[in-house]
């Protein structure tokens, strides 16, 4: 099998891994070598809108010891299988880059022999691209979890970012359908890369001169609808591993059947707009203030696929509404339904020399339908309001006493 063939095979087998993320890495180009990553995205190509640009996303084997049911690449599975060398990938990455055709570096793999072995091969590979070709561009290692710890160190070393997948919501999940799997050992890996990333930051605060350690952080990816994992199940494991090791990302990719799959596994796909509401809520975690217990109850698990998260919380808390604009606090800004995080911060600037009208909340763009019944402006009074503003304005501000917080997710 020539590299042509092994490359339609391992990168059509790389797209089922989305944690595959491009921003926070900045490498400077040293001038004995090719390429350097920008810390807006990988390497020097990186678009206004936030759009990723092209990486080699490859496996370095589709070959796997493992049986996970839900996997395509698992052992049990009848699919054609191919395997690089360390030197074919070092090859195909340069000579990809050289050509333009990509900036960076997305390398992940099955387990073969052990997860060290597998562990050390993807580690040759960007170790000799940093060491040997002086490579400046991103590099994206999978950190396979239960690999030592010193293999994790060095792999953050020669990687802008890794990222250990915790695979399923929850440990029962696991069992059912990916028994090898340990939630422990992987969250292990997790840990071994969050603490060694402090440990690194600290000592660049120190001195400029002490070597980085995964610039970009690390990153996971959740399969979701292959079980009956309740998407409050999903977000609560979200937040346990946003707060616990400081993830920059995780990803939420919905299950879809493949032929001669496992009579275990769902025979319809997770609904798109599923995933699209988990991403959705995932932001509003990170960025928006809200915890995973106020977008699901026990009573309703899931997250309305007709509806986002944002207005399903305002609809069921009318005690919270409506929400002045010119003297609300940023807290209570971030929950009114049509209003962006970035548009939060021109208002709360703005306001500092005039009252703000509905027309201006149109020239920042605010999505004036959703946001109307929610909020006062000096032009502007909803429907239905309290009779008296001070017993709301008491609400909002308990609604945001101190709290656990997701660090480390920006």
């Amino acid at each position: 099998m020539n590299v042509q063939q092994k490359l339609e095979i391992l990168a059509d087998a790389a797209k089922y891994d989305a944690s595959c993320a491009s921003s926070g890495a900045k490498r400077s180009g040293n001038g004995k070598g090719v390429g350097h990553s920008d810390g807006m995205g990988i390497c020097h190509s990186y678009t206004p809108d936030g759009r990723c640009v092209s990486l080699l996303k490859i496996l370095l084997t589709n070959f796997c010891t493992y049986d996970c049911v839900f996997c395509v690449n698992r052992i049990s599975s009848d699919i054609q299988r191919a395997r690089f060398t360390p030197e074919e990938v070092i090859t195909l990455t340069l000579d990809f880059y050289k050509r333009n055709y990509i900036e960076g570096l997305f390398l992940s793999s099955g387990i073969i022999q052990s997860p060290d072995y597998t562990m050390e091969q993807l580690i040759q590979v960007a170790k000799t691209l940093r060491a040997v070709h002086h490579f400046g561009g991103y590099i994206h290692l999978k950190a396979i979890p239960g690999a030592s710890e010193l293999l994790i160190q060095q792999a953050g070393l020669f990687a802008d970012r890794l990222s250990a997948n915790i695979e399923l919501p929850t440990q029962q999940d696991l069992v059912q359908l990916a028994p090898e799997k340990k939630s422990a050992i992987i969250e292990s890996t997790m840990n071994q890369i969050a603490v060694r990333k402090d440990e690194a930051d600290e000592d660049r605060r120190r001195s400029s001169r002490a070597p980085a350690f995964a610039a970009a952080g690390q990153s996971t990816q959740m399969v979701v609808g292959a079980t009956t994992a309740s998407d409050r199940e999903i977000l609560t494991t979200a937040t346990h591993l946003y707060g616990q090791y400081k993830l920059r990302r995780i990803y939420y990719t919905g299950f879809s059947p493949y032929p001669a799959a496992d009579a275990r596994l769902p025979l319809k796909p997770s609904p798109r707009m599923r995933e699209h509401r988990l991403y959705q809520s995932d932001w509003l975690m990170r960025f928006y203030g809200f915890e995973a217990s106020e977008l699901t109850s026990s009573d309703s698990p899931d997250l309305s696929l007709t509806e986002d998260p944002k207005t399903t919380w305002a609809r069921s808390h009318p005690e919270f509404f409506p929400v002045d604009v010119n003297a609300a606090p940023r807290e209570a800004l971030l929950r009114v339904p049509g209003i962006g995080y970035r548009n939060v911060e021109r208002i709360l600037s703005i306001r500092k020399y005039h009252q703000l009208l509905l027309n201006d909340l149109k020239k920042l763009h605010v999505r004036i339908k959703n946001a109307m019944p929610y909020l006062i402006t000096v032009d502007h009074l909803p429907h239905q309001q309290p009779t008296d503003s001070k017993p709301q304005l008491t609400t909002q501000l308990d609604l945001f006493a101190p709290r656990s917080a997701l660090t480390g997710s920006v």
